[in-house]
């Protein structure tokens, strides 16, 4: 039988940052509560990540590489059904995110610091999520596009932006329905997912004469 790895030094690492931007922010956290937390050296953070704001980043990019690779393999999918449906593409985007959100090892500390993300206001943070994940939010839009081609650019993308921060206030699982009694999480996140598509998919599709 085979013996799971131990976490290496840089998951240590990570994983302490990501529990304490969580809890305190970006700016409330030192590195020396970082090297405390993960029982490393500052040499350690500094060989690994070179700066704050490098192990910022690399926390993000931990998540949010693999949630961004989930949900382009299924946008592609539901593109190439070619059904010309809202409700694929939206599941493609809402998924995957509250799969994370559920994830057992640190989803929900994660959550908080996206929530730490939209509080604070760092511009070298969302420079490299926009850099680095941008390419997401345009491939979806475009492929909302060719469903609504009646919505403008702006619209869509405003349409998108509340999306976004539907999916955030979901994830968090800070809402008014909670997990019921004897309903596992997976089930609980199923009728989330579906919730949150079918709301979505009535806003991007009322047209802009609708709203004048």
């Amino acid at each position: 039988m085979s013996v799971p790895a131990p976490f290496s030094t840089k998951d240590r690492i990570l994983g302490a940052a990501e529990e304490l931007f969580a809890q305190y922010g970006f700016a409330g956290t030192s590195l020396r509560q970082v090297t405390s937390r993960a029982d490393v050296n500052i040499a350690a953070v500094n060989y690994h990540f070179g700066s704050k704001e490098n192990l910022v980043n690399e926390v993000f990019r931990r998540r949010m590489d693999e949630m961004s690779e989930k949900r382009l393999s299924a946008l592609k999918t539901a593109v190439e059904a070619g059904s010309r449906e809202l409700e694929p593409i939206l599941a493609a985007f809402v998924e995957p995110a509250l799969a994370m959100a559920q994830d057992r090892h640190g989803g929900a500390s994660f959550m908080r610091v996206i929530a730490r993300a939209y509080a604070e206001k760092n511009d070298a943070l969302r420079k490299f999520l926009s850099d680095h994940y941008g390419h997401v939010l345009r491939d979806f839009a475009k492929a909302i596009s060719t469903v609504v081609p009646e919505l403008s650019k702006e619209e869509l993308y405003w349409r998108l932006d509340f999306l976004a921060g539907a999916l955030t206030y979901a994830m968090s699982d800070f809402g008014l329905i909670k997990r019921p009694s004897g309903t596992s999480e997976a089930t609980h996140r199923a009728r989330a997912a579906r919730e949150l598509i079918r709301f979505a998919a009535a806003g991007f599709r009322c047209r802009p004469a609708d709203l004048s």
